[in-house]
């Protein structure tokens, strides 16, 4: 009858793989770091938002110390790599390890509010990663090296037995001896480094086959969308801060107040998945799955750091909008579209239960409620569907909101217009027809959102309240440096933009480049 060893005689096995394991990722991260041109750790010092934050800041504002930090960040990851790999010092590399897993820890802790900035990979409410694996490299601290393999034990045991020499020329059979079986065992990890290597070889190999075919010249491949090598810009290339404007409203306490906006925002379809892509109907289910809550909280957080303020969003994306306030602790302001189900007192209702800071009437309904020809089954007549957009911005001042309409055609404007409607702001499309895919058919398509550029650019000039223009981009059909420059020269105060993250630097560039070289704009600033 075969005899099964304990599970006991197994944990050392066990735990010198975990070592092994460890160490391997130590080391890795601190070759390529030590292999990237440029790497500092300054960027990741200076976004920790934690109450160690001013330390972190002070280390990374000096480049004397961030160097230091950069050298003993690298070497302090591959010796400790090194080590718990070989079993060398492996008490002295997991006190280093666990020192440095301690400090990325404490630069961003997955504490609600202080999770700004960080890249995430999952969903941690105080314990993440970091802090697991901190516990466990801590405890190899405690574990002696003669109940691990490795070469601490090697010499351990080669120690011990010299000193039992003198005392006995027979050896004891309680005690493990450094036979060729022992010395073996504790060899488990030079395997592991072999392995490590040739990882290592066949990646940077790829690596450089990749970096050298997404630099050939004259190959007809690369000039299609087959292989296409793209670097976006990062917050070091930003030129500066946007400028920004002040929307006039009244305040819950009926006094004059004002709603300071950057003169370039964020759109919320892309973050909401509702994306124009003209007949390509995948996208926005696309849109969807890219858009994670973390990647909007982290599209967001970046926005805000390049000098936006603003996004314009629909009441369902309160939610996530309130997840960002008050677990980033951010300040960015949301505005309402207010539409739902084409119903805008039923969109204001939500609007104020998820604290958005200004509202308006969503261009759609705007459109439908002011065509005289429009009936939505409820046998309202338009002058009935006008007192309710008038009733609708008084219940958004009741609440001392910014309150505005917003709109699509230029006649749907002229009919609020009409009626009395004094809103706080406008919204409203502005585009020319400059792109291949513009077909003004009168109708609505998904490839046009303005459908009388010059009328728009003419009769926006007479009104008097700000005017934040969307759609400058057609949605996507024109390019950035050409939709908003249009915007701002034919009278926009502020432009909704909807971006990628890796976009809003370079939008943003663009946005300050238009401003600072615009001549010859149609109408005054009205805010």
């Amino acid at each position: 009858m075969t005899k099964f060893k304990s599970p006991a005689n197994y944990w050392p096995i066990l735990l010198t793989l975990v070592r092994i394991a460890i160490g391997w990722q130590f080391l890795y991260e601190g070759i390529v770091k030590l292999n990237m041109s440029g790497w500092s750790s300054a960027p990741y010092l200076s976004g920790s938002k934690w109450i160690l934050a001013p330390f972190f800041h002070w280390m990374a504002a000096n480049p004397a110390i961030t160097s230091f930090v950069d050298f003993l960040n690298i070497w302090g990851l591959i010796l400790a790599g090194l080590g718990l790999m070989l079993g060398l010092f492996a008490r002295w590399a997991s006190l280093g390890g666990a020192i440095m897993l301690l400090f990325y820890f404490s630069a961003y802790p997955p504490i609600p509010g202080y999770m700004q900035g960080i890249p995430i990979e999952g969903n941690y409410l105080w314990v993440n990663k970091t802090l697991i694996e901190f516990f466990i490299v801590s405890s190899f601290i405690f574990i002696s090296s003669s109940k691990l393999y490795g070469i601490d034990r090697i010499y351990r045991l080669w120690k011990d037995e010299k000193a039992r020499q003198p005392v006995s020329p027979v050896s004891d059979p309680g005690k493990e001896g450094l036979d060729r079986r022992e010395v073996l065992k504790n060899l488990i990890s030079v395997p592991a480094i072999g392995a490590f290597a040739y990882a290592f070889y066949r990646k940077k190999k790829w690596d450089s086959f990749e970096e050298k075919l997404l630099n050939m010249d004259g190959i007809d491949a690369n000039s299609g969308a087959t292989l296409l090598k793209f670097n976006y810009s990062s917050l070091s290339d930003l030129k500066g801060q946007l400028p920004t404007g002040a929307i006039k409203y009244t305040d819950e306490n009926g006094n004059p107040a004002n709603f300071e906006l950057s003169r370039l925002f964020m759109g919320g379809n892309l973050i909401g998945g509702w994306a124009h892509a003209r007949d390509l109907i995948y996208v926005s289910k696309l849109v969807k799955t890219y858009h994670t809550d973390e990647k909007v909280l982290q599209t967001l957080a970046l926005g805000e750091k390049c000098g936006m303020n603003a996004i314009i969003a629909n009441p369902q994306l309160g939610r996530i909008l309130q997840k960002y306030r008050h677990e980033f602790k951010g300040k960015m302001k949301f505005i309402s579209d207010c539409g739902t189900n084409l119903d805008f007192l039923q969109g204001i209702k939500l609007s104020v239960a998820a604290n958005f800071d200004a509202m308006y009437c969503q261009g759609e309904i705007t459109d439908r409620w002011t065509d005289a020809a429009y009936d939505d089954g409820t046998g309202k007549t338009l002058e009935q569907r006008m007192e309710i957009m008038k009733q609708g911005l008084e219940e958004i001042r009741r609440h001392g909101k910014p309150a505005g309409i917003g709109a699509h055609r230029i006649e749907a404007i002229k009919v609020c217009v009409n009626h009395g409607l004094k809103p706080d702001f406008w919204v409203k499309t502005s585009h020319d027809h400059s792109y291949w895919s513009a077909q003004n058919t009168g109708s609505w398509k998904d490839n046009i959102f303005d459908f009388d550029p010059g009328e728009t650019v003419r009769y926006m000039a007479t009104l008097e309240e700000p005017w934040i223009a969307f759609k400058v981009l057609a949605a996507g059909a024109i390019k950035p440096e050409d939709g908003l420059k249009y915007a701002f020269m034919h009278g926009a105060d502020f432009v909704c933009m909807g971006m990628y993250d890796f976009q809003i630097v370079e939008d943003v560039n663009i946005a300050l480049d238009t401003l600072d070289k615009l001549e010859g704009r149609t109408r005054a600033w009205m805010a």
